[in-house]
């Protein structure tokens, strides 16, 4: 796990308080340089699976504060190497000594918040992939659709979502659905438009298996929400992963638009069910590993709302996933 380095300037009386609050957490290094003005630099150095319960203490205790902020800076290395701590006995350590190998909930945060956001730059990745994924599936190119796959567009507004509802954050919650809805729907907008004006073979094999609901296509979608919501969490690179959840969203949407716009809309709502299962099971698995990471809110009031919109949100991408599974076999 990677190091994280936390900092904030606070009174020199309080320098004391933090020295007694940290002897209980698991620090590599903690200083405090003096200032002026009767103020002291504090500086934490620990690993990040360690960083959130430290940050939880000092928001409680001192970030309330008018002028105060606390800062945490991603580490790259030291010199001389930091070791690392030995873990507690098994069946002896609390959650606080061996907390889930991943980031804490502020930088987890800060890393997604930004995804939820529809800007102009997000529309127009949108409509990149699009335009590769159909030229993809036009040319039958597993190749090209990987291209597009790569651009990864959804992934942000799908994990955004799936940590809003964890978090009981209606804000972000509200503002990754718009962003995925604009973007979902502009994919489909501008490949139905392709479709109308390219004759697509929707017997080719790209589009063909992607024009109904297969038993594989359910573990590759649950895999692929499980990998982005990790990927963020451990703070690794999203970019591959993000491969992953666009297998499952990109190429079965893109799919519907071309074979819709070239009439065939049987084959079309094939492909579309094939979308919305992918999309209701990618939010499920997000949810359900953002929970198994232990990402809580740090109040009790916010813990009590996030129950509530967790327990909702399950159960309704639950029963979605059931209407839309007994629709298909019905339909069969």
């Amino acid at each position: 796990m990677a190091l994280r380095l936390i900092e904030m300037v606070l009174p020199e009386k309080d320098g004391a308080d933090v020295r007694e609050l940290l002897k209980k957490r698991k620090v590599l290094e903690h200083r405090q340089l003096r200032l002026s003005e009767g103020e002291v630099l504090v500086r934490i150095l620990l690993d990040a699976e360690h960083s959130e319960g430290v940050l939880d203490l000092l928001d409680e205790r001192y970030a309330g504060e008018k002028g105060n902020r606390v800062l945490v800076l991603p580490v790259e290395a030291t010199l001389p190497r930091a070791e690392p701590q030995p873990t507690a006995a098994t069946g002896q350590a609390s959650e606080q000594e061996n907390p889930p190998a991943r980031i804490g909930r502020e930088e987890l945060y800060e890393d997604i918040k930004d995804a939820a956001q529809c800007t102009a730059v997000y529309l127009t990745m949108v409509v990149l992939s699009t335009v590769v994924a159909a030229v993809g599936l036009y040319y039958d190119s597993v190749a090209i659709i990987i291209g597009a796959m790569v651009i990864a567009p959804l992934l942000g507004p799908n994990m955004a979502l799936s940590l809003g509802t964890t978090l009981g954050d209606l804000s972000l919650l509200w503002r990754a659905l718009k962003t995925a809805v604009a973007g979902i729907a502009t994919t489909m907008v501008l490949s139905v438009i392709i479709g109308m004006l390219v004759e697509v073979n929707p017997e080719s094999p790209e589009v063909a298996s992607r024009n109904a609901v297969a038993p594989g296509d359910l573990a590759v979608a649950l895999a692929s929400g499980c990998a982005g919501a990790l990927a963020f969490t451990t703070g690794g690179s999203a970019t591959l992963i993000g491969v992953m959840v666009a297998v499952a969203l990109l190429p079965p949407l893109v799919t519907f638009g071309l074979l819709f716009g070239g009439g065939h809309p049987a084959l079309a709502m094939g492909a579309l069910s094939l979308f919305l299962m992918n999309l209701i099971c990618v939010n499920l698995a997000g949810v359900t590993t953002f929970l198994a990471q232990g990402i809580r809110p740090a109040t009790w009031w916010e813990k009590e709302r996030a129950v509530r919109a967790t327990g909702i949100a399950l159960g309704l991408w639950a029963a979605l996933l059931g209407a839309l599974v007994g629709m298909i076999l019905l339909l069969r």
